[in-house]
């Protein structure tokens, strides 16, 4: 990479001693080349970053919002399913343990008080 530099540099070089281009067309040329080489570069980093991510098991970010929003979307589908459902369970059951609850608390009573008034 080093080498690129130096090669391109002596070839602008060579230019303006030779009165090609002019220092300002040189500039911008370098310029280009600059973002350029620098945008390459980025994206060879990005590249292997990733690589060695994957390797280690990571997910990107977008990659787990994603699946986030199937989860949440998934689980509010079944939550009013099952709230509905579970508060109409909760209803039936609560009438009838009161019920049952009631009666054997009097059936025990009964008893007891029987036991001890023939003792």
């Amino acid at each position: 990479m080093a080498n690129d530099v130096f090669s391109t540099l002596r070839t602008y070089l060579t230019k303006v001693s030779e009165g090609e281009k002019s220092p300002a067309e040189i500039a911008a040329a370098l310029n280009v080349w600059v973002r350029e080489s620098g945008e390459a570069l980025k994206s060879k980093i990005e590249e292997e970053v990733e690589s060695s991510v994957s390797k280690m098991g990571f997910v990107k970010r977008e990659e787990f919002d994603e699946l986030k929003r199937k989860l949440d979307a998934m689980s509010s589908e079944s939550t009013p399913k099952k709230a509905a459902s579970t508060a109409k369970k909760s209803t039936a059951k609560k009438s009838p343990i009161k019920k049952v609850a009631a009666k054997k608390s009097a059936a025990k009573k009964s008893p007891a008080k029987k036991v001890r008034k023939s003792a």
